[in-house]
């Protein structure tokens, strides 16, 4: 390789020198690159294979590139949901000596897609507002932790799927700024109204490809994420104030907040000097508050949703089969042996690229459902896998590493494809009868 490369990288992996960093990035040969669909970028951005795994590379400057990679570097540390960043590369030069751009590395996503990828033919109305639901819920996570994006878009997010909805994942952070002392809302409002605008945008630019459902409307999707982050920023942070004889609204803010997602640390409470009036404010809250209970009791790491969804078919599990005086983590253990791990093994080999496996359970418990409703019995929990494997996995393409073309095949949410028309939510289903598969 030509020239003196420089190469600034969170862990050492030699595979680095084996690209061909002397080559310009749409230059590169097809043995180096993966064809997975990407979103819109103002930099040439490309998808190539290291160590295993797949990477993606972003040519900038230098000093955008490291910039990035310290930001996203510390948003990681903070947990906020965002890439990871791999290394930074300075210094490229062709076989001529002449400078090629320096590029930011960063891993690809497992299971994630650009919105673009997220349906197929056209964009539904309900599918584009639990887009924007979950940009509004990261864009959230940001604001509470003082940074300020300047480029909030659907393009610059990639989204996994999240039982019933999807979790947005940073990706794009070069033009954020992360302030110590926290945002004025002039700020937070500055990034809202950014939001709103790229969106409109966005979507009336698939509107303009035919690329929407005609009933979808761009301005009132887009309008959307003003009305979610509204309501979600107040719940987290808005004070409340009740008479002294309503203590028992503690207890349901911090309930509230759960149900929401998020755990509060601190909890500001304050009496008037009359003591007839209680002043409630929380002082900290981090998300995570269901991903953080199933991991401590089975060490499933999964998306919040889908944490939460695996929660209640375990406490349905304990409370049709556990012991009510057992211990909660014994009981978690058992689910997780006799039900989870059963389910996941199988799945065939060749199928395990399709879903995230905490996302092929919850689809599983409303496959299951759905097969009770229609034929009016009870169904075996063995039964329901063989059919969900053979009627709804193998027909989906593989989300581990999604390849071309970009929306062309990913099948329709499960409730479509049965062809149900109750009306009833699957997560309202009772999974208590019937855990145990045999495999």
């Amino acid at each position: 390789m030509s020239g003196s490369l420089n190469i600034i990288a969170a862990t050492a992996d030699p595979a680095l020198l084996d690209l061909p960093w002397q080559l310009p990035l749409d230059a590169w040969p097809n043995e180096n690159i993966a064809s997975l669909p990407k979103g819109i970028s103002r930099h040439l951005v490309r998808f190539a294979h290291l160590s295993g795994r797949v990477v993606a590379i972003k040519e900038t400057t230098s000093e955008m590139a490291s910039r990035e990679y310290d930001m996203l570097r510390t948003l990681a540390n903070l947990e906020i949901p965002c890439v990871e960043p791999v290394a930074v590369i300075t210094n490229r030069t062709d076989a001529d000596l002449d400078p090629l751009n320096s590029v930011l590395v960063t891993r690809h996503l497992k299971f994630s897609l650009p919105y673009r990828a997220l349906y197929s033919h056209a964009l539904r109305p309900d599918t584009a507002t639990r887009l924007v639901d979950a940009l509004a819920v990261l864009l959230v996570r940001l604001h509470m932790i003082g940074f300020f994006w300047g480029d909030v878009s659907l393009s610059n997010t990639l989204f996994r799927r999240d039982a019933g909805a999807f979790a947005a994942y940073l990706v794009d952070a070069e033009t954020g700024q992360l302030y110590s002392g926290g945002l004025s809302n002039g700020q937070r409002e500055n990034d809202l109204e950014i939001a709103r605008v790229n969106i409109a945008g966005e979507l009336m630019d698939l509107e303009a490809g035919g690329r929407v459902a005609d009933e979808l409307d761009p301005i009132r999707v887009s309008n959307g994420i003003v009305a979610a982050y509204r309501l979600l920023w107040k719940e987290l942070t808005g004070s409340e104030s009740f008479s002294n004889s309503e203590r028992w609204r503690i207890t349901q803010r911090v309930e509230r907040l759960n149900d929401l997602g998020f755990d509060i640390e601190e909890l500001a409470i304050k009496t008037d000097s009359a003591g007839s009036k209680v002043h409630i404010q929380p002082k900290v809250v981090d998300a995570g508050h269901h991903q953080r209970r199933l991991l401590r009791m089975t060490g499933l790491d999964a998306e919040e949703n889908q944490a939460r969804r695996l929660l209640n078919d375990l406490d349905s599990y304990r409370a049709a089969y556990g012991d009510p005086g057992a211990d909660e983590e014994m009981v978690a253990h058992e689910w997780l042996v006799r039900v989870f791990e059963p389910v996941v093994r199988a799945i065939p080999e060749d199928l395990r690229g399709k879903l995230e496996r905490a996302q092929v359970f919850h689809q599983l418990l409303d496959h299951r459902w759905f097969m009770a409703q229609n034929q009016s019995r009870d169904i075996p929990l063995a039964e329901a896998v063989t059919s969900y494997v053979q009627d709804v996995l193998r027909h989906r393409r593989d989300e581990a590493t999604v390849i071309d073309p970009l929306t062309g095949a990913i099948t329709l949410p499960i409730r479509t494809q049965l062809d149900d028309d109750t009306g009833a939510d699957p997560d309202d289903a009772d999974d208590a009868d019937d855990w145990m598969l045999k495999v």
